[in-house]
This record gives C-alpha cells, structure tokens and sequence, in this order.
C-alpha cells in the first residue's frame, strides 16, 4: 500500500515543474518558481491533513 504522502509529494512536483516550465523562460526563475510551487502543495497539504485529523470519518 502507497502512503498518500507520496503521492502528494509526486504530484506537487510533477506540478511545479509544469507550472514553472509554462511561465517562466529563464532556468533560474523556473527554478525558484518550481520550489515554490512544491513547497506550498507540501506545506498546505501537511496543514490541512492536520487541521482535518480530528474530524470524525
């Protein structure tokens, strides 16, 4: 069984790396872009899977 934070540590790097590719021409600021991108799916998904925790299935 895959754990769901692989998955979405895959996906919100497979989206940054589109998103950074499609808006920036310059490999630095793509670069800049994709980490940002990622560490925002990231962080946002680690603190909302820990605000939903206590809620009732």
């Amino acid at each position: 069984m895959t754990s769901h934070l692989l998955y979405l540590v895959l996906f919100a790097f497979f989206v940054g790396l589109v998103f950074a590719t499609i808006a920036h021409d310059e490999p630095r600021q793509q670069a800049q872009l994709g980490l940002r991108i990622f560490g925002g799916f990231v962080g946002a998904g680690l603190v909302l899977g820990w605000l939903m925790y206590p809620l009732p299935l």
